[in-house]
């Protein structure tokens, strides 16, 4: 079991943005290190990441993203649209006074991360993307690709595109959701190949959570873990984390002018091997070469699965670091 992180050093902070308030952890000092988390999570899931970086001499910064944690949650479902979350990430790089960063993410972390680089190279000087490969905007509207997926299964996306459906599951039992959705994506405690895909739903009245495996939290989660995640999302609800779901078609239609471009700066990428999220988006990875440009290095990490730097996180840490090393500033 890892040991908790230090905390003794790490400061929260609020700074006014776009979103409203975007609520803030950081530690160190130095060049300015972005960290962007994913679904269902929060800054926390960096908590590994944050002292690693402090110790190799930069101000790692994890936020909480709009809609989730201590930062604001806008009403209306269209403010979660991706055009909203760079220009939030671009507020807090200017908020805390620097003019550069370079940003890291985390699954949908990964796209804020790829989209604020790709739109903002003044002021994304590289990019880190973690388990979700980048892929260019463009392809066909992304509602008609996840309503073909499946067969007489229905996929996760379109599952959580529809409003209230998906909170009608999880809101009655965060933690016990958390749990099951953190152990289904990890690569210890996933459901095996020939069980039921936990990334999938029965069309007719189909929960989720009926496929997530009983029992067993993840090595990397402890119960304190479990509780902080979801503390959070009892008190906030799950609204604000899945309308980020639920603006992809307007993200397709607002990034149209950056239709296959790609992200020119210095870039790294590290999946797990077991993370659908990697292993779904092989193609994409192939591309790096016309995509990442600057890609420094791709990693592939055995036996990993989708929560990779709470999974892997010396490994991780280790990557990071030495990427971080070669960047110039």
């Amino acid at each position: 079991m890892h040991q908790p992180a230090p905390s003794a050093d790490l400061r929260h902070r609020t700074i006014e943005a776009p979103a409203g308030r975007l609520h803030l952890v950081e530690q160190g000092t130095g060049p300015l290190v972005l960290l962007v988390h994913g679904f269902p999570e929060s800054w926390y899931s960096w908590r590994r990441q944050l002292p690693a970086l402090a110790a190799a001499g930069y101000r790692a910064v994890a936020l909480d993203v709009r809609g989730y944690g201590r930062s604001s949650k806008p009403a209306a479902p269209d403010a979660y649209r991706m055009l909203d979350l760079v220009a939030d990430n671009v507020a807090v790089v200017r908020a805390l006074g620097e003019e550069r960063a370079v940003v890291v993410g985390h699954d949908w972390g990964s796209g804020i991360a790829a989209t604020s680089a790709l739109l903002h190279p003044e002021v994304f000087r590289a990019v880190g993307l973690l388990s979700v490969p980048y892929a260019p905007p463009g392809g066909p509207r992304p509602t008609d690709v996840f309503a073909q997926l499946g067969g007489e299964q229905e996929f996760y996306v379109s599952y959580f595109q529809q409003p209230g459906r998906a909170e009608a599951e999880m809101e009655p039992d965060v933690r016990g959701w958390l749990a099951g959705f953190y152990a289904a994506l990890s690569g210890d405690t996933m459901p095996a190949p020939d069980e039921p895909d936990p990334h999938f739903v029965a069309r007719a009245g189909g929960r989720l959570r009926d496929r997530f495996p009983g029992g067993t939290l993840p090595a990397w989660l402890t119960e304190d873990d479990l509780d902080v995640y979801a503390g959070e999302f009892e008190r906030t609800g799950m609204t604000g984390a899945l309308n980020r779901y639920r603006n992809m078609d307007r993200d397709w239609e607002d990034l149209a002018p950056y239709r296959g471009a790609p992200i020119k700066q210095p870039s790294l990428f590290i999946g797990g091997a077991l993370d659908a999220s990697t292993t779904w988006m092989t193609d994409a990875i192939d591309a790096y070469p016309a995509t990442l440009p600057g890609l420094a290095s791709s990693h592939i990490l055995d036996g990993c699965g989708h929560w990779i730097q709470q999974e892997r996180p010396e490994e991780v840490n280790r990557l990071l670091t030495a990427w971080l090393a070669t960047l110039n500033g």
